[in-house]
């Protein structure tokens, strides 16, 4: 089989460390991954324990597929109860770390528990324990990376870490491992760095093995890999503009949110787009973007590379931040510059370098600087409460310094730290907070796309584009093309989306894929790897299970169907400009029947005939 068989049970309290069979049932059930970890975190905590509690658990976990020959197959995830959402997180990420787990042996690790001190995990194959982390308290996450390759004298361990704004206690902060890649949403690092864990060290050297069919999964693999590559997507534009591809198309069909999504259009969003990284600058006579790169067995190879001019103000007396470091994805792009009105794409860029140094989601960090913004111009925050800052919409000052003092954890950097909902409560504006269950929004206004306000406003871990991508059918025409002003037919396009990915989430594959992959191309894969009979329909089953799932935690959390709603901007305002002028998002017309197709009563709640049929 294509899982290791392996748990690995890290209690930091007593320092216990124990090795478990993995639950054969649940793999069964709930494949890998997204679904397999949700399963063990869903029967080993109260659903109801405060997210920063040692008795909420962090659970980093692979799939099936992760360090196979599968292409993107080098993905893992974090799961645990969030504490910017008090909702279910499952944070996907890239690079080698899920690969080097699988390689070293195991599944899932299970980390439980809070160490006195502050500890890293080391891991080398079988073998596990727990080492004082002292020196690496108050380093940022580079810093605590470099630190840790020294003094292990290998430059093949794979490392994911915190930085410092986890320890100050930022509410999304990320686990960043391969210093550029990161468990990134819903504050999955602000749950490690409570526990006292700075790291989690790995060398794998057993290889990965366990393929139930061997030749035909090379050969359905392989396929697969044709099917990517002919593509113009995952062929052409991803490795080419990476997913800043989107952002002059999404600004062209009006659902590009700008200033904290009072508008749905940005004048500058060409200054900041993926055309715009490949442009010379004036300055030092180079491109902002050095060269794409790829995760581990990715054939796409959508990562950017980039570097800022030197004699830029954000970086010309730091040499240290002028070499090349993780470039700009659309979502950070978006956030950092078009939500906050900035159009200077160093500042933006160098925003996005210092959130990858202390592992901060860039996402829920530009949407809090947004909303700070607009507080701001409203008078709800003054020059007192920022310290003397101005923080104007379009200034890259301003949007420089909140980066900096919110991943340092600094002065009003703690009051970002709140995230949108909490900061906009603290100051008497709770409405100017652009949120769904507490997350911050991505890059698309349900304005001018109507599923992606519905997918929004259904997703278990609140605000994500990567929970039911319907972008890809009502802007891209994949697998076809819907209208993104139309309301009918996008419950069951909504639906579709999100059971779907949870199973490309579970197995250990990036859901990237799906640009050019259907079920159809991604369940040969999974049964040729694994045993027994993965088919489409079979692998579907899972995802709409993992989905209830991951709803029925959320219900024993504490949070309802009247959860499941948008920003009442975004139900009353109309948009300004663009193909959506004049629309607002119609969620009380898809919401029901979302609800009827999922088996769900007129609450929200799993029906008893929906939990017998998915065996829940």
């Amino acid at each position: 089989m294509a899982w290791t068989k392996n748990v690995l049970r890290v209690n930091l309290t007593n320092g216990s460390i124990t090795h478990e069979p993995l639950n054969m049932q649940w793999a069964n059930d709930y494949l890998g991954q997204r679904g397999l970890a949700t399963k063990y975190l869903s029967e080993e905590i109260d659903p109801k324990c405060d997210a920063l509690s040692p008795e909420n658990k962090l659970i980093m976990t692979t799939g099936p597929l992760t360090g196979t020959p599968a292409s993107t197959a080098g993905r893992y995830s974090v799961v645990t109860k969030s504490p910017l959402t008090g909702a279910i997180a499952c944070s996907n990420s890239g690079g080698y770390f899920g690969n080097e787990m699988k390689n070293a042996g195991w599944d899932m690790v299970i980390l439980e528990g809070k160490s006195a001190a502050p500890v890293y995990l080391y891991i080398e194959n079988d073998k596990a324990e727990l080492i004082p982390a002292d020196d690496l308290w108050g380093k940022s996450a580079w810093a605590a990376d470099e630190m840790i390759h020294t003094k292990h004298q290998d430059p093949l361990v794979r490392i994911a870490v915190v930085g410092r704004a986890a320890e100050k206690g930022c509410l999304y902060s990320a686990v960043v491992n391969d210093l550029h890649r990161a468990a990134g949403r819903s504050g999955v690092g602000t749950v490690m760095a409570s526990k006292n864990l700075k790291a989690v060290v790995l060398r794998g050297t057993k290889g990965v093995g366990g393929i139930s069919d061997p030749a035909r999964f090379l050969k359905v693999t392989e396929a697969g890999k044709k099917v990517l590559a002919d593509n113009e997507v995952t062929g052409q534009g991803l490795p080419a503009l990476g997913t800043q591809v989107l952002m002059n198309i999404i600004n062209e069909v009006g659902a590009l949110p700008t200033h904290n999504h009072r508008d749905v259009q940005f004048d500058g969003a060409g200054k900041i787009s993926g055309e715009a990284m490949l442009e010379i600058r004036p300055g030092d006579g180079k491109a902002n973007l050095t060269t794409n790169g790829a995760c581990f067995s990715c054939t796409i190879a959508c990562q950017r590379i980039s570097t800022v001019d030197k004699t830029h103000f954000t970086v010309k007396d730091k040499p240290e931040y002028q070499g090349n470091s993780g470039g700009l994805e659309f979502e950070n792009a978006w956030s950092l510059g078009t939500d906050c009105g900035v159009d200077d794409l160093d500042a933006v860029t160098f925003s996005n370098f210092l959130c990858n140094e202390d592992a901060v989601d860039p996402i829920s960090l530009g949407a809090t600087i947004a909303a700070a913004m607009e507080l701001f111009e409203e008078g709800a925050i003054t020059v007192e409460d920022t310290g003397g800052m101005e923080l104007k919409f379009g200034s890259a000052e301003a949007l420089v310094w909140a980066t900096e003092v919110t991943v340092r954890g600094e002065g009003f950097g703690k009051d970002l730290g709140l995230g949108s909902k909490r900061l906009c409560e603290k100051y008497g504006r709770p409405e100017l907070s652009m949120t769904v269950k507490n997350q911050e929004f991505p890059a698309y206004d349900p304005r001018g796309m109507q599923g992606m306000g519905l997918a929004y406003a259904t997703s278990n871990r609140g605000a994500c584009h990567l929970r039911g991508y319907t972008a890809a059918s009502e802007i891209m025409g994949i697998p076809e093309k819907t209208d993104p002003l139309v309301t009918d037919g996008k419950p069951g396009l909504v639906k579709a989306f999100q059971d779907a990915t949870a199973v490309v989430d579970s197995a250990g594959l990036c859901v990237f894929t799906t640009f050019a992959w259907t079920l159809e191309d991604i369940a040969p894969q999974i049964d040729a790897a694994c045993e027994g009979d993965w088919s489409a329909e079979r692998c579907l089953e899972v995802g709409e299970r993992i989905w209830n799932m991951e709803r029925e935690f959320n219900l024993a959390a504490g949070l309802t169907g009247k959860d499941d709603t948008l920003p009442k901007r975004l139900l009353k305002d109309a948009a300004k400009t663009g193909p959506a002028k004049g629309r607002t998002n119609d969620l009380h017309q898809m919401l029901p029947e979302y609800y009827a197709l999922r088996g769900w009563t007129p609450d929200g709640i799993p029906t008893d005939a929906t939990r017998s049929r998915l065996g829940l």
